[in-house]
């Protein structure tokens, strides 16, 4: 039997012990086209003796850059790998300076792209990365090679197999396996240097925390396979013998569970919080009793508490509220779903409970990408959940927390450190310990509770320390607030830059200000709109202590993006950008403009 420890065992571990007719299922024409276990190991094999061919050698540095997640994405990641080189994953919408940055850092020297759009930007850069050789795209785009050249080359030298089978006896689990670059909040991207046993024992000790049923469960992936979150859970669906369904894209997410029904997916907690103001929205367009009973069952979802420590008479009515309305939820999500794994972010309390209540079991868990990525994770089984706690610690997994709060880890997850930059790496890799830059604290029952990153604490000109995610997660709850970052270091009071909720705000300008603005630009002054923000702000702030109420807050008319730069790629706002975008407004908060 294949013994797992490198991740192109993966596959073959799967053919062994759950072959599947769809390992992988992506929709190509509006049609969902399955490649079994047998046909993948097949593909990445021919891409294996195709790179061979090319001139490819051990330790190589292959990039890999697609806009949506994609069979051809995991056939290339194994072939690559096959080969004793290394894969280079990259974000796609990330500037044309960034991609010469990284191509150029990582020295890579071929490079597959999922499409047009990143073929061009490739192309604008190109003849400014000397060892990039050829670039290869899944898409049939003009004046690009197709990657089925590579395929083709692969399939027409057979005799290289036994080269392939060298080299992957040559890899040692210890070997680095992929550069994975950190988009950051600031400066240049760091390259973060994961072994194949970093991310092969991460899948294989998560896989303890999921509720799935070995060579039958389905799972949606959808969030970018460039960062290592969604790709370990990738090879851990493939360790389970998981039919792995690619989503077309984030647009259409709510049809294709509906398609597909899904035991199992993943998600960021922004997108778990879209989802509940759209469900909440269409309540409020309800009338009568129907809009009573709706808000009856969410009231009662807000209060839930696991493992039935409600009472009796609560679960009963919980009953009902799951027949008669959070059915329709589940059904919104395909039906089927038995755990949702969220992380990268804090996720809300409020969401955990009501999704929990209305049996779409949301467990949240916490890494980074130095720790491929999964540290901790709730499990619903066996006492291991608790509601504002990012779980317990995986096996062979150590966490500790520092005499200033900082969260210190231990493990086989953790990076062997970061590309080219021994400084950084020594850094954070320093007394047998990973410091995560996150601040927490540890239950008596080994609970593992975030309060804040320690780069985002700030002290006020008055000497009190301001944690801002948990404010900020707390002012999230208001319907009228899409993002918020709190500021206020070195100055007398915490505020926030805001940015509203548009869509929500139009269905209540229509209901109760039929003479807002249609302009943001125009709406962020509106009187009326401030004064009901600063109602929700009123209320929020009450649950912290004096010095940690926002004082005073400002407006932004622009959506923030992952593209204008206001966002990373897991959606969480970048602080030192957003405050420099918003300088003049930043300036008036603090009556200096």
């Amino acid at each position: 039997m294949t013994e797992v420890k490198r991740l192109f065992d993966f596959p073959y571990y799967q053919l062994e012990q759950y072959p599947q007719e769809g390992a992988l299922v992506s929709k190509v024409n509006g049609e969902w086209v399955k490649t079994s276990t047998q046909e993948y190991i097949d593909k990445a094999c021919a891409i294996s003796r195709g790179l061979i061919k090319l001139g490819v050698q051990p330790n190589d540095k292959i990039a890999i850059i697609s806009m949506t997640n994609r069979t051809e994405w995991n056939i290339c990641d194994i072939g690559i790998l096959q080969t004793g080189a290394q894969d280079v994953p990259i974000y796609p919408t990330i500037s044309e300076e960034d991609y010469e940055y990284v191509l150029n850092h990582s020295e890579s020297t071929y490079c597959f792209v999922s499409c047009k759009e990143v073929f061009e930007k490739i192309n604008k850069i190109r003849a400014n990365v000397p060892s990039l050789k050829e670039v290869y795209c899944f898409d049939a785009v003009q004046g690009c090679p197709n990657w089925d050249k590579v395929l083709q080359l692969g399939n027409d030298n057979m005799d290289l197999q036994k080269e392939v089978e060298k080299r992957m006896a040559a890899v040692h689990e210890d070997d680095l396996a992929t550069l994975i670059y950190t988009s950051g909040t600031t400066g240049r991207p760091k390259g973060v240097m994961l072994s194949h046993k970093n991310i092969a024992c991460n899948a294989i000790h998560s896989e303890k925390r999921l509720p799935i049923d070995f060579g039958v469960s389905k799972s949606l992936s959808f969030l970018p396979v460039c960062h290592i979150y969604e790709r370990m859970l990738l090879y851990m669906y493939q360790y389970c013998g998981v039919s792995i369904h690619f989503a077309e894209s984030l647009e259409t997410i709510s049809d294709n569970l509906k398609e597909i029904q899904p035991e199992v997916m993943t998600a960021v907690p922004r997108l778990l919080e879209k989802v509940y103001d759209k469900i909440i929205a269409k309540g409020e367009d309800l009338t009568g009793v129907k809009k009573k009973l709706f808000f009856w069952a969410v009231d009662l979802g807000l209060k839930w508490e696991p493992y039935g420590k409600n009472g009796w008479w609560y679960e009963t009515k919980l009953g009902v509220a799951r027949k008669l309305i959070f059915s329709k939820w589940q059904e919104a999500l395909g039906g089927n779903l038995k755990a949702i794994a969220s992380g990268s972010a804090a996720l809300q309390p409020r969401l955990a409970r009501v999704f929990n209540a209305a049996g779409i079991p949301i467990m949240e868990g916490y890494g980074l990408t130095e720790t491929s990525p999964v540290l901790t994770v709730n499990d619903m089984r066996d006492g291991g959940f608790r509601i504002g706690t990012v779980g317990k610690p995986l096996n062979e997994t150590e966490i500790k927390i520092a005499e200033d709060g900082e969260i210190l880890a231990k493990g086989p997850q953790v990076m062997q450190g970061y590309y080219k930059d021994e400084e950084q790496t020594n850094e954070v890799l320093k007394n047998g310990y990973f410091h995560t830059g996150d601040i927490g604290v540890i239950d008596s029952d080994g609970f593992l509770k975030i309060t804040d990153r320690k780069k985002s604490m700030f002290k006020t000109s008055g000497g009190k320390y301001v944690a801002p995610q948990l404010i900020e997660n707390a002012m999230k709850q208001s319907q009228f607030i899409e993002q918020i970052l709190v500021v206020g270091d070195g100055e007398k009071m915490p505020a926030a830059l805001i940015q509203p909720n548009w869509e929500f705000i139009e269905g209540w300008a229509q209901a109760n200000h039929s003479a807002l603005p249609k302009d943001p630009k125009d709406a962020v002054k509106d009187e009326i709109l401030i004064a009901a923000i600063q109602k929700d702000v009123d209320f929020y702030n009450e649950r912290f202590g004096k010095w940690e109420k926002i004082k005073t807050f400002q407006l932004t008319p622009e959506v923030w993006t992952i593209e204008a730069g206001h966002l990373t790629p897991t959606m969480k706002p970048k602080r030192k950008v957003i405050k420099e975008m918003y300088h003049d407004l930043y300036e008036k908060l603090y009556g200096r403009a």
